[in-house]
Parts: structure tokens; C-alpha cells; sequence
């Protein structure tokens, strides 16, 4: 990370006197209230200072980063010092430890977390009540950082910060798709520090080790050790690791295990039989190893989409409806965490799907309601109205639109942190939480860090966040400062082509990828959206350009070969539906009884030829993509799945050449004279 430059209006801040703008860097999360002064204070000249003459292992790690981040940054060495009267960045800790969140916070500008930082000629004040706090100035004193080498200076400046909202944090899906590494997760945190979360909720079903069921999932789980490292990294860095479970429905992965088959209300299901006595027995287990492998206060334990909840309240006869098995199990269950000293947290659609039982959850949960598009409930009201009619304390739950996309779609992303946000402000939400689902077992997690850090700054930050400012914002905060420019506009083009894609393709454009483009309702809909197919080829090509120059600028960077990666895809994607297109449009000018000079010239020589035809642009594209993607996915994830998802790109390539061969068998065997099938016979014959 460098820095770089830029003018931005302090709309709602404190303003010096006669300024109205002040060329400073953007902040993210924008302070509560920040004031800058006319000078500047020369990097070189500083230390770094704890104030304290015992300092914690919490107090030393702020300094330590603080010295790293720095040095990144501009290139100076800023000292660690223990003493002196020079000019120094101090850290001052004016409270007990407190570095994470516990129940029952409140925020404000005299929380936990808050900081204040000042910045003037004789040196830099960082003081805050919490490790926390102090770490969280830390993070915005990196950011003020202006210039590079001996020129590199901090602005004079008064800053008093706080979070909105007390609980902020992305839930990243372990379960899904593929296995994140641990090295992957600690990167994740690392990241997730900057911009000030302090909660990381590990979403598992089956992907952790637990002791007694060596049959679940044994190539697709974190060992406990590496559960253990991962909480101790968050740790450091004030983010609370917590687990968020399934112990209802979504187990498939266990009940697939014949030994434990019949504990799922369907045999091989989905969902637990709450009446069998065995499943209390697993759950007692479950909760006892979770609760003493994760120390956070908090546990979520699932309970969404009980699909088959329903079909199982009538199996079991009267008495027994959807509502009632939902509300005793849940009571169940939360019990087993209560017990335990834990808080517990439950996705609240099935609550607010039969809302009798609001008024009937057990004391003290947590609701989380979650829903991932603005429309058409912008205020939510559907998910929240339950749930604040009884006073349920909540948080609000928002998704990073990747999970079956080929490239995040931001804009809907960034509508829906936004707009639910705003109504979780109404409602009194503790929090929100950013979640990152991988359901198409395809995406990769890196292109999406730009929407979670999205989720980070808003439930901090007062002021609405502009979206096409916060791009360029964020941009310059992750990047070396000549790349940071081009990849603002990458990051641009890739969500507009997405954007665009999508209205041909639908919203889950990496699903529909691959599908049959000569099917008729698919030629249909590429026919009325030809242009669309051509503007989203266009703009992904702009955006692999603009990755491609970052990469030269930057050098190899954490997120950009994924980045690239997703805008050559998604010009392959239209590539392949606007070529079907064509291809079809070629077959009709053909007519009913065409001659070999009219086959060779409008099949032979364009479409079907070996070397340079439209169909082995396909086969040539998709094997060059899939050794990209193998590459990308082994940078994030370890191979489990890995062969299962490169399934799907040998099956393209052998979709294309079955197709090529078709066609070239047509047009050898074909007789002038002969009548022209149906392009779809041809091309979905088996």
C-alpha cells in the first residue's frame, strides 16, 4: 500500500476556517469528526512511543504494525522507542485491555472503541480506553500518510472517532464451495483489520474437525489446530472469530454418512429429526467441543431454510406443525450454547416466516434477519417488522452478490448493505454482518474483497458512502499509488460488464455460463440482447486492460491475477452466447438447400475449420482459463473440490468439440440438394 494524493469534500465535518477543501487522502471508514490544521509533520523525524511503562503484548502488537504498515507504505523506518523528548507517534491505552466485543455493548464516542488522534507539529497523540481503540487509530494514522520517502509527512490534524454500530463483520462461507487455507483466513483478517471489523464469523457445516467423527468430511476440514491459530489471529488484530453453524437444516454432509443417515428427517436429507433421541445426544457433543474451541461469547447456530420442515410436521401427525418443531428445537439447542456461557444467534427467515412463534423464542437470542436485495422491501419490513414488534434484538444480515456470479456485482451489493443498513438504523440492529457465500462452488473469494470491505466502513461510518467514490477511494488504499487509478477503472468495467451480462444471462451468470447456447429460449433471449452481449465483451475487454496495466505498475499483487482472471471470463462468457448467436444467424443464411460452395463458405471456412473457427475459439479459450483458474484457486484454497470444479471447464471444452464435430460430420456427408435440419438437432444431438 502507498499513498497517494487526493481532493475530496468534507461534507458533514469539522472545516478550518474559510476552507471548504482540503486536498487531503480519503479515509475509509470516513472519522465521526476530523479537523485539519495548515501543517505538516515529517515522517522522518518520528518514533513510536507506548505511554504506558508496562506496555501489554496487545499494546506492543499496535506499535509493531504501526512500524510494518509505515515502512509499506512510504519506505521510512519509524523506530520503536522506549524514552526521549523528540517527536514521536505515542500510544496511549487509557482503559483495561477489552480488545473484542462483548454482549451487551453500546456505541458512541465514549465506547469501547472509540480513539482520538491528533496530529500537530511536536508529534502525533494516539489515546483511546481499549487496545481496541488504540489499534483502531493505529489503522486511520496509516491512512493520513501523505508522500513517500524523506518527503513522506503526516497533516496536521484532530480526529474523534467511533463506530456506529457495535458488532461489524463479514461471514465467509467455509462450506459451499472450496476450502479457504488457513494462510488464506490470516490474509483475510489481515485485510479485514484496516477497515476496522471486529467480528469474522466462520460459517461451517461440515468443514471443522470434530473429535468422535472421523467419516465427516475428512478431506474438506480444518483441523482444531488450525481453528485454535486462526482465533489467536484474529485475536491480535481485535477481530473476534466466531462460529456460525448449521444445526438444523443444511447437513446434508453429515446425513450422506450412512452411520448417520437416520438422523435427518428424510433418510440422506437435508435436515435433523428433532424427535429422534439421538440427535440431542450429537448436538450435546457438537456444542460442548464448539463452545470450547471458539472462546467468543457468541455462537451462531443457523436455523434457515427448513425446506423440508413442512413434509416432516405431517409425517409426524397431529400436533405437530412446521412452527412448533422449528421454535422446540431452536429452544433446544440454544439451551445447549446457553449453558455454556454463550450468546446465540439465529437467521431469522423461518422465524419471520410463521410469526406466532416471534413471540416465543428463547430469552436472550439474538435474531439475525438476512436478505440480499433491495427490492422490492427497501425498508425490510417484511424481515424486521417481526422481530422489533417483540423487541427480538437483532443484526442485520447483508450478502456480497458473488456467490453465483462469474465477477461480483457491486452495484447490487452495495445497494443492499445500504438500504439495510439504513433500515437496521431504524429498527435498533446491533450490528450488521457482511455475508460471502461460495453456493456455486466456483468463485473466487479474492475479487470480492472490495463489496466485504464495503460492509466494513458503512456500519462504522455515519455519513452514506458514495459508490462510485468509494471505488476509487479504496483503490488508492490498497494499491501502489500509479496502479491505483487503473485499477479503480478495472474494478468499474468488471462490474458494469456483469451488470450487463446479466441482463441476458439472468443474475447467476457463473451458473448459466454453462449452459447449451443453442437451445431456442437461450438464442431467443441472446437475439433480443445482442448488443448487451457485444457492451459486456467490451467492457470486460477495457477492464482486463486495466488489470493488466496495474499488474505492470504494481507487480503481483494479492487480488489482481484473480481480478484479471474474472474479466477474461467474462468476456469469454459473452463471447460464447453472442458467438452461438451468430453461428445460428449463419445456419438460417444457409436456406433450405444449399450448395457446397455456400456450406464451405458460411460453416467451413468461419465456424467448424480447425485451427482459427469460431468453435475452436471456444476450445482454445476455455483450456487457457481453466489453467488460470487452477492457478488462482490454489492460491486461496487447498485442492479439496478442486478436480469437482475443473469438472465443469473439461466439460465445456469437450461441449465445443462435440459441436465441432457434428458439424463437420454435416458438412462432409451433406448432398447438394438435401434439405438443412434445425440447427438445434445438430447441435444438442447426443
Amino acid at each position: 500500500m502507498r499513498p497517494t494524493r487526493v481532493a475530496f469534500l468534507l461534507a458533514g465535518l469539522f472545516l478550518l476556517p474559510g476552507l471548504g477543501l482540503c486536498e487531503h487522502n480519503a479515509l475509509l471508514p470516513r472519522p465521526q469528526k476530523i479537523q485539519y490544521g495548515p501543517g505538516h509533520l515529517l515522517m522522518r523525524e518520528l518514533g513510536i512511543r507506548l505511554a504506558s511503562p508496562s506496555p501489554a503484548e496487545e499494546d506492543r502488537f499496535a506499535a509493531s504494525e504501526l512500524a510494518r504498515c509505515l515502512w509499506d507504505r512510504t519506505g521510512v523506518q519509524v523506530a520503536i522507542v522506549s524514552g526521549g523528548n523528540g517527536p514521536a507517534i505515542v500510544l496511549e491505552r487509557t482503559g483495561n485491555l477489552d480488545p473484542l466485543p462483548v454482549p451487551g455493548e453500546q456505541p458512541g464516542p465514549n465506547s469501547r472503541e472509540a480513539y482520538d488522534l491528533k496530529v500537530t507539529p511536536a508529534g502525533v497523540e494516539i489515546r483511546g480506553r481499549s487496545s481496541a481503540a488504540v489499534f483502531y487509530g493505529v489503522q486511520t494514522l496509516v491512512q493520513l500518510v501523505e508522500g513517500l520517502g524523506a518527503q513522506a509527512s503526516l497533516p496536521e490534524v484532530e480526529i474523534h472517532d467511533w463506530p456506529l454500530l457495535v458488532y461489524r463483520g463479514p461471514m465467509v462461507d467455509m462450506s459451499h464451495g472450496a476450502l479457504l487455507t488457513e494462510a488464506e483466513v490470516e490474509r483475510q483478517l489481515d485485510f479485514l483489520a484496516h477497515w476496522k471489523v471486529n467480528q469474522y464469523y466462520f460459517y461451517n457445516e461440515a468443514s471443522i474437525e470434530l473429535e468422535g467423527y472421523p467419516l465427516l468430511n475428512p478431506d474438506g476440514r480444518f483441523t482444531q489446530a488450525a481453528v485454535r491459530r486462526i482465533v489467536a489471529y484474529g485475536r491480535a488484530r481485535h477481530i473476534d472469530v466466531s462460529p456460525c453453524l448449521e444445526l438444523y437444516g443444511h447437513l446434508h454432509d453429515l446425513f450422506r454418512v450412512e452411520k448417520y443417515s437416520d438422523l435427518a428427517a428424510f433418510p440422506h436429507g437435508g435436515e435433523f429429526n428433532p424427535e429422534n433421541p439421538r440427535v440431542m445426544n450429537l448436538l450435546t457433543d457438537w456444542a460442548e467441543q464448539i463452545s470450547k474451541l471458539f472462546p467468543s461469547p457468541f455462537v451462531h447456530i443457523g436455523f434457515d431454510e427448513t425446506w423440508q420442515i413442512e413434509k416432516a410436521a405431517r409425517e409426524q401427525g397431529a400436533g405437530a406443525t412446521p412452527a412448533k418443531l422449528f421454535v422446540d428445537q431452536l429452544g433446544r439447542v440454544a439451551r445447549l450454547f446457553q449453558q455454556r456461557g454463550k450468546h446465540v444467534m439465529a437467521w431469522a427467515d423461518i422465524m419471520v416466516k410463521y410469526p406466532e412463534i416471534v413471540a416465543q423464542l428463547p430469552p436472550g437470542i439474538i435474531a439475525v434477519p438476512w436478505y440480499y436485495e433491495a427490492q422490492p422491501d427497501p425498508e425490510y419490513k417484511r424481515w424486521l417488522g417481526p422481530l422489533t414488534a417483540h423487541s427480538v434484538p437483532h443484526i442485520v444480515a447483508t450478502g456480497v452478490h458473488s456467490w453465483n456470479e462469474i465477477a461480483p456485482d457491486f452495484d447490487t451489493t452495495f445497494e443492499n448493505i445500504d438500504t439495510f443498513m439504513a433500515a437496521g438504523r431504524k429498527s435498533h440492529a446491533l450490528g450488521l454482518m457482511n455475508t460471502v457465500w461460495t453456493d456455486s462452488a466456483q468463485n473466487l473469494l479474492r475479487m470480492s474483497w472490495p463489496g466485504i470491505a464495503y460492509g466494513a466502513v458503512v456500519p462504522w461510518q455515519s455519513e452514506p458512502v458514495n459508490h462510485q467514490q468509494f471505488i476509487s477511494d479504496y483503490a488508492r488504499l490498497m494499491y501502489p499509488a500509479a496502479a491505483a487509478p487503473e485499477v479503480a477503472a478495472g474494478l468499474e468495467k468488471l462490474a458494469r460488464s456483469e451488470a450487463t451480462l446479466q441482463k441476458v444471462l439472468g443474475q447467476d451468470t457463473m451458473l448459466a455460463l454453462w449452459g447449451n447456447p443453442f437451445v431456442p429460449a437461450m438464442l431467443k433471449s441472446a437475439g433480443e440482447h445482442r448488443e448487451d452481449l457485444h457492451q459486456a465483451r467490451l467492457l470486460a475487454e477495457d477492464a482486463q486492460t486495466h488489470f493488466e496495466q496495474a499488474l505492470a505498475l504494481a507487480g503481483e499483487g494479492t487480488t489482481l491475477a484473480s481480478l484479471l482472471f474474472g474479466s477474461r471470463l467474462l468476456d469469454y462468457a459473452a463471447y460464447k452466447f453472442l458467438n452461438a448467436l451468430e453461428i445460428a444467424d449463419r445456419w438460417k443464411e444457409l436456406g433450405p438447400h444449399p450448395s457446397d460452395e455456400q456450406l464451405w463458405s458460411q460453416m467451413g471456412s468461419d465456424i467448424t475449420y480447425q485451427s482459427h473457427g469460431r468453435l475452436t475459439d471456444q476450445m482454445d479459450a476455455i483450456t487457457e482459463l481453466k489453467e488460470i483458474y487452477r492457478r488462482n484457486w490454489l492460491a486461496e484454497f487447498t485442492p479439496y473440490r478442486l478436480p469437482s470444479a475443473l469438472g465443469r471447464w473439461d466439460a465445456e471444452y469437450e461441449f465445443w468439440r462435440r459441436i465441432q464435430a457434428r458439424l463437420q460430420t454435416f458438412t462432409r456427408t451433406f448432398k447438394e440438394g438435401d434439405a438443412v435440419p434445425p440447427l438445434e438437432s445438430v447441435a444438442s444431438a447426443p
